[in-house]
């Protein structure tokens, strides 16, 4: 199990993210934009770290009729998915650790989405999903990352820590932040269009790209 996995295994650690997953500044003009982008003719979505599937129940409020399979490696997690999902049979949720590579009998998705779930990754394995993500994505699909990413200097920084309310003795030790440049780089070089940075908020980004 990798380290993220231990963390995210613990039940207080996982309740703790949920208690502020809602109160994050700005995280839903994130998701907004998110959702604005998905392709009108989105049939299947794929949700990686999906913790207690706010995501996909931000984009099923306005299309009830997708299908989704969530990923997630916190049984604290999952148990809430679950309880969320629990009368909705176009909702499949699995439990993996995205540490290791996806599994092979997922299909193809019009759509993977993902929300700050990736940055826990070692740096070398983050561009390894990127690749499984392009191979799984359909012709015209997308993906869409609504991740934390590093900022350019200390100071910004811990302007971001105290925006959210945490300070720099209190940050996720199992963040593994990365340059948002650096990412989008390689969505273009796994062979993604129209690449960029389509929503920002300090160490907050919307990274999207589409299948060529």
């Amino acid at each position: 199990m990798s380290r993220s996995a231990k963390e995210w295994s613990s039940p207080q650690n996982a309740l703790a993210y949920l208690n502020v997953a809602d109160t994050l500044p700005h995280r839903s003009e994130g998701e907004s934009v998110m959702i604005d982008h998905l392709p009108e003719d989105t049939k299947r979505i794929l949700d990686l770290g999906t913790g207690d599937g706010r995501l996909i129940r931000l984009i099923k409020a306005n299309r009830p009729e997708i299908e989704a399979v969530a990923i997630d490696v916190s049984p604290t997690m999952l148990r809430s998915a679950r309880e969320h999902f629990a009368n909705d049979s176009k909702v499949k949720i699995i439990e993996h650790d995205l540490s290791q590579p996806l599994p092979d009998d997922l299909g193809y998705f019009d759509a993977v989405v993902s929300s700050f779930a990736i940055h826990h990754l070692k740096h070398e394995r983050k561009r390894e999903l990127y690749e499984e993500i392009y191979d799984i994505v359909n012709p015209t699909g997308v993906f869409c990352n609504l991740e934390h990413v590093a900022s350019p200097s200390v100071e910004l920084h811990v302007r971001f820590l105290n925006a959210i309310g945490y300070s720099p003795e209190k940050e996720d030790r199992a963040n593994r932040l990365l340059p948002m440049e650096i990412q989008l780089g390689w969505l273009r070089d796994t062979g993604f269009v129209e690449v960029d940075c389509y929503w920002k908020w300090l160490e907050m980004a919307l990274l999207i790209g589409y299948k060529a």
